[in-house]
């Protein structure tokens, strides 16, 4: 095995990680634009194992931010792309043409080029601001849900004392 200091390995290990990426996510040119799609929302059409497969794929990426010592912000961040578009990919008929768009592998594969190119800090205030939006649309979602479960139960009551009355 290859010492983890050996400038080759990490660039055959980084070529590893530019192909994944273009594979699966800009592999074929939609004729008459320049959009690209990967294997990623191609084998999506395949529920269970077509996803299986795009997302190991992904996650040799995300080893390779591990082996770079990329920061857990970062490595979180990553993985959330990857959660992401795991679960794009389970939405019946739109998730593929979502997960087409969204193209996680490229932006793990920039994440990680970014905190090679030595860009670490501004890779860690782009994590912190996108945990801030998350964490303020996760609070948001939770008062959604916690209103609409009062709300209904607040109509149920009012039902049931009708009903009774």
């Amino acid at each position: 095995m290859p010492e983890p200091s050996d400038p080759q390995a990490a660039e055959e290990r980084a070529a590893v990680a530019r192909y994944l990426a273009r594979w699966l996510d800009d592999w074929l040119r939609i004729p008459g634009t320049n959009f690209k799609i990967g294997l990623d929302p191609l084998l999506a059409l395949f529920p269970g194992l077509g996803s299986a497969l795009a997302s190991g794929g992904g996650l040799l990426i995300l080893a390779e931010a591990v082996r770079c010592g990329v920061g857990l912000p970062v490595l979180l961040r990553m993985g959330g792309n990857l959660l992401i578009n795991a679960l794009l990919d389970f939405l019946p008929a739109g998730g593929p043409v979502l997960s087409a768009f969204f193209k996680s592998n490229r932006r793990n594969l920039h994440l990680l080029q970014a905190w090679q190119a030595g860009r670490r800090e501004e890779v860690r205030r782009g994590t912190r601001l996108r945990f801030l939006v998350l964490a303020l649309v996760f609070a948001a979602l939770i008062a959604l849900l916690l209103g609409l479960w009062l709300a209904s139960a607040w109509l149920m009551s009012r039902l049931f004392q009708a009903w009774t009355a």
